[in-house]
């Protein structure tokens, strides 16, 4: 106690000198201009500033950009009271899923919310890729091995595991393919703004992730923009029949979220795919840059609205499957999306955060969360495998009774009767984009709507 005393006395005088020139001084020799500064610049901006002006390369902002411009909080759940009724027992809403139905072994989930495409090696650390499988399990959804390869970890712990056949080519082979429940082409994420390059050195990959992704000693890890070898829309679409025509588990194709939505579907349409992957540019990453984050792509309740209208055009909403990603944290946020037409949502960043739970503390304040998670992360053998897991569980298993109460006062009896009827906003621009309820309506003009 005496030398804390000590040191708030020797600290006075420079304080003292400080708060003098703040209240005395001119902006340009006050400390208070640092503040101003802040408000026109923001702190993120100056600290990404300084980190580039020390580094001299690009960054890596690990999960996703802070820039959300998807509206979820302007939309809200219709509830009804009288004139329909509440359901009587919200425990008996069923909030199963089917990813593929059409497929010859569909994937079948207890609930729609599934764990997104976070690799082991290029993203996460093995601890957190068996945590993630070990609760997605206990609650009876997937994990997704992201674009890495399969493991035999990853694949003891999952009960539902689907996998990402990608441009780096770590995930292929019949062997591999042959372990998983639904295959995944996987040709852009919102976070990197589509399909970009990225490469992992050779001295950043240990012995059990070189093995796990078949490289040899001393050599790199590449992903790629375009899948290697496809130089054509057609070579794409040949490839994903000839996947179809291999396997019986569903096969899916991702794509990030673009104004030039309509023009890719259309692509896919042309497939035999079951599914859907729409990645929103709310998505998060291990690695991508502050660039390609937070200024390309299309946000996700864009993508998504644009991604249902433009199938239910064309007549194609029943062939597909859609599964929506990026930036999803809340039961609110699942319940809008799955109100709008998806079928099942992805999480990432938020189940992360979930099963770190408390052990958060091993790593605050000398470091970031991050450290537990990520594969170059220093603390990594800090998590408690098990415990976080468990966390997970108990997160999704919160999210479920939610989102069965929610559905209960919409009144309805299942998660699949959600629909944009269940929906309003207080945005007219909104609701005419997606042609759900508009607060500020006349009576007369709700009326002719529901004609």
């Amino acid at each position: 106690m005496l030398l804390s005393w000590m040191m708030m006395k020797l600290m006075d005088p420079s304080m003292d000198e400080v708060m003098t020139k703040m209240l005395t001084e001119d902006y340009k020799d006050n400390p208070f201009l640092m503040v101003t500064v802040a408000e026109k610049l923001s702190p993120r901006a100056m600290m990404e500033a300084a980190m580039r002006a020390e580094a001299g390369k690009e960054l890596a902002r690990p999960l996703g950009s802070p820039v959300v411009l998807s509206p979820w909080d302007k939309l809200l759940l219709n509830p009804k009271q009288l004139f329909e009724l509440p359901t009587s027992d919200y425990t008996g809403i069923t909030m199963k899923t089917i990813i593929g139905p059409k497929a010859k072994k569909p994937l079948q989930l207890e609930l729609p919310i599934m764990i997104t495409g976070m690799s082991y090696g290029g993203s996460l650390s093995l601890p957190i890729k068996i945590a993630l499988a070990k609760g997605a399990t206990i609650v009876g959804t997937s994990t997704n091995t992201g674009e890495s390869a399969v493991t035999e970890e990853e694949r003891g712990a999952a009960r539902f595991l689907i996998g990402q056949y990608h441009r780096g080519g770590q995930l292929s082979g019949q062997e591999q393919l042959k372990q998983l429940d639904a295959i995944e082409i996987q040709l852009g994420q919102g976070a990197w703004g589509g399909a970009v390059d990225s490469t992992m050195k050779a001295e950043d990959i240990d012995e059990h992730l070189r093995n796990a992704w078949g490289l040899k000693k001393g050599e790199d890890a590449t992903v790629y923009a375009r899948m290697p070898g496809k130089n054509s829309t057609q070579d794409y679409i040949k490839m994903i029949d000839d996947m179809k025509a291999q396997y019986d588990v569903p096969i899916g194709v991702k794509i990030a979220g673009t104004d030039y939505i309509e023009y890719e579907l259309a692509v896919i349409a042309q497939t035999k795919a079951d599914y859907i992957v729409v990645d929103g540019s709310e998505g998060g990453t291990a690695v991508a840059n502050p660039t390609l984050q937070d200024n390309v792509g299309l946000p996700t309740f864009y993508t998504l609205v644009r991604t249902i209208d433009w199938l239910v055009k064309n007549n194609l909403r029943e062939r597909f499957s859609v599964i929506i990603a990026g930036g999803l944290t809340t039961p609110g946020h699942f319940l809008k999306a799955l109100a709008l037409g998806a079928d099942a949502v992805y999480i990432g960043t938020i189940a992360l955060l979930a099963a770190l739970h408390t052990q958060m503390t091993k790593a605050l304040p000398q470091a970031p969360p991050s450290q537990m998670l990520l594969y170059t992360g220093k603390l990594t053998d800090k998590l408690h495998i098990d415990a976080a897991a468990n966390h997970l569980a108990n997160f999704l298993s919160s999210c479920k009774s939610e989102m069965q109460l929610a559905v209960q006062a919409v009144g309805k009896k299942s998660i699949k009767e959600l629909n944009r009827s269940d929906l309003v906003t207080v945005e007219k621009d909104l609701a005419e984009f997606a042609a759900i309820r508009y607060a500020g309506s006349h009576r007369e003009e709700r009326k002719s709507t529901e004609k």
